[in-house]
């Protein structure tokens, strides 16, 4: 009997190897998988390349992460924000590596690498520092720049409904990057707010199917976590 459902995150995790690339899902504090990153920081795992839209609020998730000391270099398209204080201080005390990418780009390339897809071109970034080093080619008269998938050892996000299976839907804007995460990682882990059983959710609003998740983990919705789903 196929069930992917973990007993807890700590189990979910406890075989993160130091140096790994995780994708954390989220757009800003929406869809944040705060229990899956408190347990991350818990079991250890340092040295780690962290992609996720932005770098980190506040003290709490990814920031809490970071704070650890556990990052080694961070993938991210909006690293400055109000209160990104912790990535800003670790950034500039040369504690921290980042790489900028566009959120197109970073979108795009996360996907790729869930889709098969080695590498694309696109005009986007053509002509600024981002650019450069980086291979281009005109493409019907434009100029492109030759961008990278990017693969992933684990995906850590958040969902609204997953079954045993691990068939996954989402809440509103929480959905944001999880989908393309959840293909480009050789291990896709899940906080779930709610286990359903199989068949409650309609195939047809499946968003993330099964074969793409490994392990699955029921975080009931409290007030802590309302404001990231």
């Amino acid at each position: 009997m196929i069930n992917k459902i973990f007993p807890s995150a700590e189990k979910a995790l406890a075989d993160v190897k130091d140096g790994s690339t995780i994708l954390i899902g989220s757009f800003g504090g929406a869809g944040m998988p705060h229990v899956l990153i408190d347990a991350l920081i818990a079991q250890g795992a340092r040295d780690l390349t962290v992609v996720n839209n932005n770098a980190g609020n506040g003290e709490t998730g990814l920031a809490a992460l970071l704070k650890a000391r556990r990052v080694r270099k961070i993938i991210c398209s909006f690293p400055r924000q109000a209160d990104s204080h912790v990535f800003e201080s670790l950034y500039r005390a040369g504690e921290l590596e980042m790489e900028l990418v566009p959120q197109g780009n970073i979108a795009e390339r996360i996907r790729a690498a869930g889709a098969g897809i080695g590498a694309f071109y696109t005009p986007t970034a053509y002509g600024t520092d981002l650019a450069k080093g980086k291979e281009t080619r005109e493409i019907n008269g434009r100029m492109h720049v030759l961008e990278y998938a990017i693969h992933a050892d684990y995906a850590l996000i958040s969902c609204d409904k997953a079954d045993r299976w691990g068939n996954l839907t989402y809440h509103l804007a929480a959905r944001n990057f999880a989908p393309v995460m959840a293909m480009a990682a050789k291990c896709t882990v899940v906080q779930a707010h709610q286990i359903v059983e199989l068949g409650d959710i309609d195939p047809e609003v499946v968003v993330t199917p099964s074969i793409f998740v490994k392990r699955v983990v029921h975080v009931p919705r409290t007030s802590a976590t309302k404001e990231a789903a």
